[in-house]
């Protein structure tokens, strides 16, 4: 994988993310009902299947959970990045406008609590395998064209993704399931 081409879909993950989260920001402070629409979206799809108390449990279903959005967003290339860039941009969204109901609610400190301590490895895993993701959509639409191979482009960047983004996603696991509550608690 060239530089250059790692950081133009670094990137335009980078960017997807930042634009749709600031878009559920403007979201949620124009309608704060749809705010709450996006925290049932997460109780239903996320918060409502976690069955543990214990927080080793709690950190293996995160890991579980996450894990399988980063290899939806890295094997999503294989659409040419599209179902890559719904992906991220979704999370954008609901994220962008779960933070902004919960600063308006509890606060910036409590939102940065709540957020960074895991957020500083979760967020780079996602970046990093949407990034992979839009390599992968660009090598197809390359192979299409007759240049490349895009399943070659995939397995070289596996390893990537097996080698930093599977270890980000344990590491934030970790941390959401035994360090940011207490962190959260401090600040509450």
């Amino acid at each position: 994988m060239s530089d250059l081409a790692f950081r133009s879909a670094a990137a335009i993950a980078i960017l997807a993310f930042l634009l749709t989260a600031i878009a559920g920001v403007a979201v949620v402070i124009n309608s704060p009902s749809t705010g709450k629409q996006f925290i049932q979206i997460v109780q239903d799809q996320v918060v409502g299947k976690i069955d543990a108390k214990d927080p080793l449990s709690l950190a293996i279903f995160i890991f579980a959970n996450n894990l399988q959005a980063c290899i939806l967003l890295f094997l999503g290339g294989v659409t040419l990045g599209i179902l890559t860039l719904f992906i991220i941009a979704s999370n954008g969204v609901i994220i962008g406008g779960i933070m902004e109901l919960v600063r308006e609610e509890k606060g910036l400190l409590f939102v940065s609590a709540a957020i960074l301590p895991h957020g500083i490895f979760e967020v780079p895993s996602f970046i990093i395998s949407a990034s992979l993701g839009f390599i992968v959509g660009s090598s197809v639409l390359a192979e299409w064209h007759g240049e490349g191979d895009s399943a070659e482009t995939a397995r070289a960047h596996a390893r990537t993704f097996l080698l930093v983004v599977v270890p980000l996603v344990a590491i934030a696991a970790f941390i959401e399931a035994f360090i940011t509550p207490q962190i959260i608690h401090l600040v509450s």
